[in-house]
């Protein structure tokens, strides 16, 4: 018998994470601050939780200049879109299977 949790991405376990791909998901891309902005976390806190998601290869990341002040924008690879809509889906089914 199928596990009702089996799907359920562990990836994504953490309200950050879980942050990050749902703005990746809505916006083509993100910068760092807009992402530090939005979730309201620290530098290091989101810059871990960015490698872990980065590590899965779930987000892309493509460094830059403007001007002379570096940016870092970030945004969700096709792998990354399919797991997390995956993990959607099998939260949902945990929901309504209750």
């Amino acid at each position: 018998m199928k596990s009702i949790i089996q799907n359920i991405n562990k990836t994504f376990d953490h309200r950050i994470r879980l942050g990050i791909m749902s703005i990746l998901m809505v916006n083509e891309e993100a910068d760092f601050n807009t992402l530090k902005e939005l979730l309201g976390v620290t530098d290091g806190n989101l810059a871990s939780h960015i490698k872990a998601l980065e590590n899965e290869s779930y987000i892309r990341i493509e460094k830059q200049f403007i001007g002379k002040k570096p940016n870092t924008k970030y945004a969700a690879t096709l792998e990354g879109k399919n797991a997390f809509r995956q993990h959607l889906e099998a939260l949902e089914k945990l929901i309504h299977k209750t």
